[in-house]
């Protein structure tokens, strides 16, 4: 095997050497598993096998199961595409939040780092991402579509753009504004509080805050 492909290997957790490598092939799968997910390596996967072998096995079965039914049974909001219990999320379910105002967000992370805030009392919408050419996501990939639909229906008077401030963030701004400019909503962008080329869900609740409080009427750029 040429150094590329053990590295390839040894990244996807696949490889039946590193199965091999251990006295039980169920724990080396295991701890293959384990380091296929995101900020975990083989070491740390190995002491995570070995902590969840020293506990009850009622204990990880339930951990198990927790895991699988947070996969089967979490669903997608109807309204604003948070993930929820429920067709319709506690926040949009909610008659006390100020339902004229949506907040665009990237993804579920940004929603929950604006709640942390406890500053912000709208809606949001969630797009699942954002416009990206070179990873290959385009308008169509996002919800883009519904966040006009839900606008022209009319009962939005504010639409937030609270996105990345990257170079992808700011393409899709854009393109919402064009989207959303002949139904005549006050659109405003996220004070530049927040550093460029800097991910939302790592910015500090307080410049989070701030820049959710002083946003901006947004222009398409210019």
């Amino acid at each position: 095997m040429d150094i590329t492909s053990y590295w390839s290997n040894f990244a996807d957790g696949k490889s039946r050497d590193m199965i091999q490598q251990y006295p039980s092939q169920l724990f080396g799968k295991a701890v293959a598993e384990l380091s296929s997910l995101p900020g975990i390596g083989q070491k740390t996967a190995l002491r995570l096998a070995l902590f969840l072998l020293r506990q009850d096995k009622d204990k990880v079965e339930r951990f198990a199961r927790t895991i699988s039914d947070m996969r089967q049974e979490i669903k997608r909001c109807k309204v604003c595409h948070n993930i929820s219990d429920t067709d319709v999320c506690p926040i949009c379910a909610d008659k006390r939040r100020d339902g004229t105002t949506v907040c665009v967000v990237e993804n579920v992370q940004d929603v929950i780092a604006i709640e942390n805030t406890q500053q912000y009392n709208g809606l949001y919408h969630v797009l699942g991402g954002v416009i990206s050419p070179m990873d290959g996501t385009g308008p169509g990939d996002l919800e883009i579509g519904s966040l006009a639909e839900r606008v022209s229906a009319g009962g939005v008077n504010e639409v937030i753009l609270a996105l990345s401030s990257t170079m992808e963030g700011d393409t899709t701004n854009f393109y919402i504004y064009r989207k959303l400019a002949p139904t005549g909503v006050k659109l405003s962008v996220i004070a530049r509080g927040i550093s460029v080329g800097n991910e939302l869900e790592y910015t500090d609740e307080v410049t989070l805050a701030r820049s959710i409080i002083n946003r901006v009427p947004f222009d398409g750029g210019r």
